[in-house]
């Protein structure tokens, strides 16, 4: 198998099961919490967070562990991969994260396909997604430069942190908003819905990288660059 296989496959992998988690723990928290919708969201948000730390420590060195394409996006603009690479990781992303809502429904019984008719629309929804695509952007970009090892928890404690401080309960990933899409759970999305999603944290994740630029620009005495 060649490298690229095998990124492609960590890839897929991780984003199944990252998005089987996304959604059976949806219909889980749902089921436990007996109308409770914080205990349903609690439940979806440490699930979700602690499958993240896993899949990035096990995934991460094979991959890099993006399972998201506003990721392989910024990871393209800042020379950490090919034009060739970054396409084939969004197309299996996209269609490893339709798998895994397929698995999650099997797993709960559920039919296969369901449209989403949960309505994240307007203002505020498009807000909270470019502010959850920047923190986690950022959160990655500057945390390879300064904080690598940690990765994982911290990835792992925006993902949980943003579930809680933003109105769309922050799905941050373009993949993982189409998938989602695909079911009427506690997870879902109406289809009409996705575009402005995607724009919005395609639009969060193009500022991160701005921002993390910015940052990681070499400052000397006097606030000028330097390579010192």
């Amino acid at each position: 198998m060649s490298r690229l296989s095998r990124r492609l496959l960590a890839e897929f992998v991780g984003t199944l099961l990252l998005l089987a988690t996304v959604v059976g723990s949806g219909v889980m928290g749902v089921k436990l919490s007996q109308g409770n919708d914080a205990l349903a969201l609690l439940a979806n948000a440490g699930a979700t967070a602690g499958a993240l730390y896993v899949l990035i420590v096990v995934f991460g060195p094979i991959s890099g562990a993006h399972f998201n394409p506003a990721v392989s996006l910024a990871m393209r603009l800042r020379g950490a991969m090919t034009t060739r690479d970054m396409l084939a990781y969004i197309a299996v992303q996209v269609v490893a994260a339709v798998a895994g809502v397929l698995l999650a429904h099997a797993m709960f019984g559920l039919v296969l396909v369901q449209p989403g008719v949960h309505a994240r629309t307007g203002a505020s929804q498009w807000l909270s997604e470019a502010v959850a695509t920047f923190g986690l952007l950022l959160t990655i970009l500057l945390g390879l430069r300064h904080r690598p090892r940690a990765i994982p928890a911290l990835v792992a404690s925006w993902i949980f942190a943003a579930y809680w401080f933003t109105a769309s309960t922050s799905f941050a990933n373009p993949a993982v908003t189409l998938a989602r899409a695909l079911t009427q759970t506690f997870a879902g999305i109406r289809p009409v819905d996705v575009p402005a999603f995607v724009l919005a944290q395609v639009a969060g994740a193009l500022a991160a990288l701005g921002v993390a630029s910015v940052l990681d620009a070499p400052v000397r005495a006097g606030g000028m660059r330097s390579d010192r």
